[in-house]
């Protein structure tokens, strides 16, 4: 399939392009900033450079895609203001429609509640914490992943509390809170391993899975 990956070049975003190369996808990658393109990456990318501001390069990456992912992320900088991800998150999502593209794969927090959760001690504390001491973040990513559930798309939220530079683990817990035993730390190339996984999986659609190692 063809797949257009947004935040291309971040930590989780780098490994989801190769998840996606190794499982025999053509991707197209989306970056702010062309010196972090991996040159391993070769010809087997097709890259385009852009804001999450610039619509036209926006549209122009999501044309001929079978499949979105976004592994955009709010920014931890407290001097960082506004919440531009939403609003580029919206440019996506008008992309989408305008190239009649319907899977969308994105990242959030528990602070994000699965629409088939109730909220639970780790998700209020997932929630509190960013909301009281971030909240320029968790403004961004709840809005975000609201205007995703609102979109009509066939979306994914991939859910993650404390995400670290480990290979992948022989446990990967994927599941609910309140429901399905889950824990705090999990693999980055783990995250990205589900998240490529879901570009062919209707499992699911309009879910929010929580991972875990």
């Amino acid at each position: 399939m063809n797949v257009t990956v947004f935040g291309a070049t971040g930590a989780i975003g780098a490994l989801t392009v190769t998840e996606l190369l190794e499982r025999g996808h053509q991707v197209t990658a989306y970056a702010r900033n062309p010196q972090k393109v991996p040159a391993t990456w070769g010809d087997r990318v097709r890259v385009v450079i852009g804001e999450v501001s610039d619509k036209d390069a926006i549209d122009s990456a999501v044309a001929g895609a079978d499949a979105v992912i976004s592994a955009l992320g709010p920014s931890m900088d407290r001097k960082a203001t506004g919440t531009p991800l939403v609003a580029g998150t919206r440019n996506i999502v008008d992309a989408m429609k305008h190239h009649k593209v319907r899977r969308y794969i994105g990242h959030a927090t528990p602070a994000v509640l699965d629409p088939q959760e109730k909220p639970t001690p780790v998700t209020r504390l997932i929630g509190f914490m960013p909301r009281t001491f971030m909240r320029r973040a968790y403004d961004e990513i709840t809005g975000m992943s609201d205007l995703i559930k609102q979109s009509g798309l066939d979306w994914t939220i991939i859910r993650f509390i404390a995400p670290k530079n480990t290979p992948k683990q022989l446990k990967v817990r994927v599941g609910f809170f309140g429901t399905d035993k889950l824990g705090f730390a999990v693999s980055r190339a783990d995250i990205a391993a589900l998240t490529a996984a879901q570009v062919d999986d209707d499992t699911y659609i309009g879910r929010a899975p929580a991972i875990s190692n």
